[in-house]
Parts: structure tokens; sequence; C-alpha cells
């Protein structure tokens, strides 16, 4: 899915592109009669790709936490008998029955969608302003207005720096904190001018505000944990020579895919002090290295700037 930074300098909003669509899709070495795990719908780019690999046996399962994706998927796949559509977080993957006879490939493309930044009133976008929602489901969870209406000073800092690397987190807490009794922040106009006053302009083309939405976003959304909770979940799911392929946008998800990848390859993660570790027993294989969007997908999608493919195997 794209990032939260928005590149669109027209009034248009950009259109849906899957990012990275071949190869993650390659990635997944789909087979006619298998069974495969889109725990990311968004709007189907992925989904397309992989069904059309499928022959009459084959078994495509669908995942979003937003409602509007699992409503696009209902209208266009609902009435094909080898998809299976669920509303739910792809963290809880484990838990849906149509997972439980094993699966053949799980894609994961992370981040918030093209759809999502585009409409202002979900909140992710400071392009626009709008109500400073952020929640990717909207049915359920606290908006990033209500964490900022409650949060104390140091909580929102360490939000700030841990999930945005915001140098300037404590004095963008600090003046969020002195502000909000006066006037609750909730629009993101509101929010990304406080950020520009605190901060300044100091990047070329960025935003001062992009570092803090992503921050925010990925607090609301809880997005690192259900990432780790729906990795482990995967890896239980997967067949043995079942493929993993995720699409990750910034630096925390990456690490924590490719460290995944790494803790289970079966190799010996010793320190430089202390004793040898024991190695566990290998049950993934990093297929390749890491991907990157072409350069010919960077001209046309500009959003994929910041894409990173990983691909693993399942060992016996």
């Amino acid at each position: 899915m794209a990032e939260s930074r928005n590149t669109n300098s027209g009034s248009e909003p950009l259109r849906h592109i899957p990012v990275m669509l071949g190869e993650a899709v390659e990635g997944l070495s789909v087979q006619p009669d298998g069974r495969y795990l889109d725990g990311t719908f968004g709007r189907g780019g992925h989904a397309r790709a992989v069904l059309s690999r499928l022959g009459p046996a084959g078994r495509l399962l669908l995942m979003d936490r937003d409602p509007q994706a699992i409503a696009a998927a209902q209208a266009e796949f609902a009435a094909d008998s080898r998809v299976a559509i669920r509303h739910a977080n792809f963290s809880s993957l484990a838990e849906w029955d149509e997972t439980a006879a094993g699966l053949d490939g799980v894609l994961l493309d992370l981040g918030v969608s093209s759809p999502q930044l585009d409409e202002a009133a979900r909140g992710f976008s400071f392009m626009a302003d709008a109500p400073l929602d952020m929640r990717m489901d909207t049915t359920r969870g606290e908006s990033a207005a209500d964490f900022l209406a409650h949060a104390d000073e140091h909580e929102i800092a360490e939000v700030l720096w841990h999930y945005g690397e915001e140098r300037h987190s404590r004095r963008i807490a600090r003046a969020i904190v002195q502000d909000r009794d006066e006037r609750p922040f909730t629009g993101t106009g509101q929010l990304a001018a406080l950020i520009e006053r605190v901060v300044g302009r100091h990047e070329p083309g960025k935003h001062p505000a992009t570092r803090s939405f992503q921050a925010l976003r990925i607090r609301v959304n809880d997005e690192l944990d259900a990432l780790r909770q729906g990795l482990d979940a995967a890896l239980e799911r997967l067949k043995v020579g079942g493929r993993l392929s995720v699409i990750s946008f910034h630096s925390l998800e990456d690490r924590a895919v490719k460290w995944f990848i790494r803790d289970h390859s079966g190799r010996i993660q010793n320190r430089r002090s202390g004793p040898p570790v024991q190695a566990a027993p290998a049950r993934l294989a990093a297929i390749g290295k890491a991907q990157f969007p072409a350069d010919v997908e960077l001209a046309a999608n500009p959003r994929s700037r910041s894409a990173v493919l990983r691909v693993a195997e399942k060992l016996s």
C-alpha cells in the first residue's frame, strides 16, 4: 500500500496502483490449485493478479481491516466460488477457519493505501483539512484526536520518536499539550500547522508533519504489533514450501520483517559478548535479497519510492 506521504501536487487524487505487483505475486510462486491469502486487500490489485493464476480448484482468501476495502472486495469477488472474504486485521489470520487447512502463500502489502490517503475525511493526510481520525478500521478503536486529547506529554513524545523517528518529538509534544486545553486537536490542518510552526521547514519537498503523522497513524492502528502477530500467524499457517511475500514502506516495518525472517532462518545469532546461543531449527529461508521498485515503476507511481519487498519460504 502507499505510504503516508501524499506526493500528488495537483488537485486530482492519485489512482490506486498496486506497488511491486509483478514482483510480489511472482514471489508467491502461485500454483493453480493452491490456497493463498491476501491479508491487505486494499482495492484488490494484488488479489486480481493472484486470482488470474488460480484454476477452478484454487482458493483465495481476502482480508482487510478497512470496511470500505471489504465492501469493494464483496462487490467484485463475492460471486466467485474460489474466493472467501473476511473483515479483520491480518494479525488474526490464524483464527479464521479458512486458514486451518494450511496456506501455500501469504501476501501482505503494509501501511496505508492510496484510497485511504486520497479520501480526506479519513484523516491520514495533511494535504487537506479533515477530521483527525487515522483509523484503518473506522468501526473500532480511538482516533488520533482521541489519543492527543488524553495522552500526556511524555507519551506523545515517545510515540513521535519511536514510530516516526521525529527528532523534534519533545518540542512538538510540549506544544500539543500546551495548546490543547484552549483548543482540542480535531483537524489534520490544525495539527500540521502546529508542527510546522514548532519545527519550521528544513527539508525541501517534505512537509515537517510527515514523520509525526506517520507515527500517530502507527500508534492509532497498532501497526507494528499487528505486523508481528501477523507474521507469527502466517508462519504457523503456511504449508511446507509455502511463500511469504511482504511489502513494507518504512524502516520500522521492513526491519521487523527482515528480523523475523532472519530469526527463523536457523542461523546462530551470537552477540559480541556472552556465551554462544544455540541455533533454533530453521523454519524460513529468504528467497533472494530485498527487492525495490524498478525505475519505470517509480516514474509511474511516486508513492512506490519507499517500498521494499521481502520473500521467504517455509521449510520443513
